[in-house]
This record gives C-alpha cells, structure tokens and sequence, in this order.
C-alpha cells in the first residue's frame, strides 16, 4: 500500500502556513488542495470542535460566495484538527489565493450574528458552535501568515 502524500510531510517541523497540499490533474482540469494550518501539530493544543466547526460554517460562507466561487470545489476541516483543506479549481500556488485566504480571515474576525447553516435543518450537529473561539484561533493564524508568509513545507 502507497503512503499518501499527507503522511509524508514533516509534521514535527510544520509551523502555521498556506501550503499547496497537492495538484491533481485529469483531462484538461487541474484542482490545488491547499492546507491551511492553523496550529503547529504536536506542538500545540489542536483547535477544539465547536471552534473547527465555526470556522468551517463561515469559512465555506464566505469563500462560496464571493468572487471566487466558482473556483472553490471545498472547504473543510483535517481530521487531526490543526487546519483546513481548501480545494481549488486551477493549477495555483500558495500566492494567487493568498488574498483570498487573507479575506476570509478578516470575514471571520468581524463576523457577528448567527452562524450561517447552524439550524436543524441545515446542519448534522448545529449546536456545536463557538463564534469566540473561532476568532482567536483565525486571529493567531491571520497573524502567523502575514508576518511569516509560510508557503513551502518544511523539508
């Protein structure tokens, strides 16, 4: 059995970033999955659910509605919980999305109100939600990037 890509970067080395987690390419289309982590794996505390789950609601929100919505294929959490996988249509670098990943944060620093999609109705688990939390986590990530601009993974 192959190891996946994923398995293969250095996460005792991994900081906060935007990284290009791979391209897949079929045909004529190409689709980037980026990694945005938010937490240093083994190193800090991973970011509880309520919060992950915030993050996810908004985040999907606004990349899916904005001027880019045509280019987002999906976004949600990883399973260790330290980040968000972004997959885009086009063959991208950390670069061309980080404005967008930018903006995204600063949506969800200011937001205030209900937490789109989190009814009965629309969510699996719509209780479970903490706007506060949220921010700090995206505050402490949205600072990381601007100051450190970490786009390669660690060798």
């Amino acid at each position: 059995m192959e190891k996946i890509e994923s398995f293969m970067i250095n996460h005792i080395k991994l900081l906060p970033g935007l990284y290009v987690s791979r391209k897949d390419k079929r045909d004529s289309v190409t689709v980037t999955t980026f990694d945005l982590r938010i937490t240093a794996p083994n190193r800090e505390p991973v970011i509880d659910m309520p919060a992950l789950h915030t993050i996810e609601h908004l985040g999907a929100t606004f990349l899916r509605s904005g001027d880019k919505k045509d280019s987002v294929v999906y976004f949600g959490p990883m399973g260790c919980r330290t980040g968000c996988y972004l997959v885009m249509f086009g063959d991208l670098t950390a670069g061309d999305i980080f404005p967008l990943v930018r903006d995204m944060c600063d949506f969800i620093i200011s937001y205030e109100g209900e937490i789109p999609g989190a009814t009965p109705a629309e969510c699996g688990n719509y209780s479970e939600q903490n706007l506060n939390m949220a921010k700090y986590y995206i505050g402490k990530y949205r600072e990381s990037l601007i100051k450190d601009r970490r786009f390669t993974y660690p060798e």
